[in-house]
């Protein structure tokens, strides 16, 4: 499985390809690691040295203290990546920002409604797709400008849903 993760701000590409192999950014790394129950520890081996972290997750992100130093970590898998990619939520900041649908399906909910503020993250459509509910999320901190479409609504691949400003 491949994840997107970012630590302080730099993204690497991780896949965990079979028991105790894993790249990053194409590089094969061994590692094994062992939850060790107590206080959030887990003791790793990564390349046949050894490392202790405190891992503690929040809102969202993980905060990881090792060997004294804190690193903020955000981790999206595969399938959030190529959704978000293919629903047009990876805009950055300023200007419109156009949330697509990223496979046909039904819409269930919008919980927004036009002129609301919006923070990065929120959801602001909630489609079904393939028996399975997926939130789109706001790329970024705006306002709901356009709302094209209603729940029970059939969508198609690439469709405007909501843009946002």
């Amino acid at each position: 499985m491949k994840y997107f993760t970012t630590v302080n701000g730099q993204t690497y590409e991780v896949e965990i390809n079979r028991e105790g192999e894993v790249k990053v950014n194409g590089e094969v790394r061994h590692v094994d690691f062992k939850y060790m129950g107590a206080n959030r520890i887990y003791s790793m081996l990564i390349d046949n040295q050894s490392f202790e972290a405190v891992v503690e997750e929040r809102d969202g992100k993980f905060q990881v203290l090792m060997a004294g130093d804190l690193y903020e970590v955000d981790v999206t898998d595969e399938r959030e990546m190529r959704l978000a990619r293919a629903s047009g939520t990876l805009a950055g900041a300023g200007g419109e920002a156009i949330i697509r649908s990223p496979m046909p399906g039904t819409i269930v909910a919008i919980p927004v409604n036009i002129g609301e503020e919006v923070t990065k993250g929120m959801p602001v459509v909630i489609l079904e797709s393939m028996k399975m509910q997926n939130e789109l999320k706001a790329p970024r901190d705006g306002v709901i400008h356009h709302i094209n479409v209603k729940p029970g609504d059939n969508v198609d691949q690439n469709q405007v849903l909501v843009t946002l400003h």
